[in-house]
């Protein structure tokens, strides 16, 4: 039976922190408004909406949308600007799994645009059979929404998919998707099926054994 992989693409299979912390800072700065990076923090992972209705309280949604398209449109300039590199393992894991015959989609919280941009400043588009994002859900993790709208994308059913994630909502989506889960962060230890501080410690048969052939 077919297998996939979902993967979640901000802090997951790149390190775009800094990027998005420098695209926020400064679009919210041309509103006249600062957030600190302890707050930018916090927020990352969500859907824009769900970050601006909490710093900009009382926003009504025509501002909330256009400052959002304004702090995206900020990101993919530095993206392509400053470039992407795959975090460690990832690319070796993409490789591997595909020539294992696993199908493989992003499923991220970012737009579409962002997300095309990315995986072409990292050169991993081929590897994506799929890719659902924020345009895809009317709610974001930890609602699995996303996650069982890339499996139906891959027409695999979520006990046959492992979700990769780095964030705590990510991983708390994928449970309530049925979905097994690979957790990968360094900041903070995940409750995933699996954690690891770094795609490149996963041991091989990893994906293997959380959905048995």
């Amino acid at each position: 039976m077919t297998r996939a992989v979902l993967w979640d693409l901000d802090g997951t299979l790149v390190d775009s922190a800094e990027l998005h912390w420098l695209s926020w800072r400064d679009t919210l700065a041309a509103e006249g408004v600062s957030i600190t990076y302890e707050r930018f923090l916090e927020s990352f992972g969500q859907k824009n909406d769900r970050i601006l209705s909490a710093w900009l309280a009382g926003s009504d949604a025509g501002t909330i949308a256009r400052i959002g398209e304004a702090k995206e449109a900020a990101y993919r300039r530095l993206a392509v600007t400053h470039g992407l590199t795959p975090l460690p393992g990832a690319a070796d894991w993409l490789s591997r799994l595909r020539a294992a015959g696993w199908r493989q989609a992003i499923a991220s919280s970012a737009p579409r645009e962002n997300v095309v941009v990315m995986l072409g400043a990292l050169a991993l588009q081929d590897y994506f059979d799929a890719i659902t994002s924020a345009e895809d859900v009317t709610a974001g993790k930890p609602d699995p929404q996303v996650f069982l709208s890339a499996a139906s994308r891959l027409d695999v059913t979520p006990s046959r998919c492992v979700v990769v994630e780095d964030a705590a909502a990510g991983i708390e989506a994928a449970r309530r998707a049925a979905m097994r889960s690979v957790g990968v962060s360094r900041s903070a230890r995940l409750d995933a099926d699996v954690y690891v501080t770094s795609l490149d410690e996963l041991p091989p048969e990893t994906f293997d054994r959380l959905v048995e052939k």
